[in-house]
């Protein structure tokens, strides 16, 4: 599918915040919404823009893609912005992830550690370059595996935070995420009406007022 084909239809449920204190706010980002506008007026609906209804200072401190649901940090003001950035940067910040894909791992645990780049003549599409491409690495553990539907429920922790990383990460080793319209072969082929994943766990320690938090979503499949 192509972007120029793409009709945009977000979800239009009131936004559910599962963390705020003085300077942070966390939603549960739905499936089908941008994390922040894009380039044509139809496509500006997004989290940022209705999280800045309410917070007109907030600033976005990380992306979900469209496709994935779950955990979205913002920032209220700007120093909580600059302190959050720079826990990004530091990689202090723990994040996991929930998904369903195609197929039965060999082994229980493991790692994908292949870089990245945009695929520019087929944007917004990444894939592995060994030679140009950005350093990107991704811990997998499978959860369970059901024969009947062929598809495995795996915990994704990404080391790394490049763009498209965990969708990459799992079609590159043969278990492509699904329902992902990218980079699933056979995208419609999945049970669900969307693409299965799920940013469903954050932890970090507050850095503005050094509290640890811990925030736990509920998967949605």
């Amino acid at each position: 599918m192509s972007f120029d084909q793409f009709v945009y239809a977000p979800p239009q449920d009131p936004l559910s915040i599962v963390y705020e204190d003085d300077d942070l706010v966390v939603i549960d980002k739905p499936a089908g919404l941008l994390s922040v506008p894009g380039r044509l007026p139809e496509h500006h609906d997004s989290a940022y823009l209705r999280i800045v209804e309410e917070y007109p200072n907030a600033k976005i401190t990380h992306r979900l893609d469209m496709a994935t649901s779950g955990i979205l940090m913002f920032a209220k003001h700007r120093d909580a912005e600059v302190a959050v950035s720079k826990m990004f940067q530091a990689r202090t910040v723990k994040k996991n992830y929930i998904a369903l894909v195609q197929g039965q791992f060999e082994a229980d645990k493991g790692s994908v550690d292949v870089p990245l780049i945009t695929d520019w003549e087929n944007r917004p599409r990444q894939i592995v370059h060994f030679e140009l491409g950005k350093p990107a690495q991704t811990l997998y553990e499978v959860l369970e595996y059901d024969e009947a539907s062929d598809i495995s429920r795996v915990l994704l922790t990404p080391i790394t935070g490049r763009s498209h990383q965990l969708r990459v990460h799992m079609q590159y080793i043969g278990h492509p995420i699904t329902g992902d319209k990218l980079y699933h072969p056979e995208p419609t082929r999945s049970l669900l009406n969307r693409m299965a994943l799920h940013a469903t766990y954050l932890a970090f320690q507050q850095p503005l007022s050094g509290v640890d938090v811990e925030i736990r979503g509920k998967v949605p499949f």
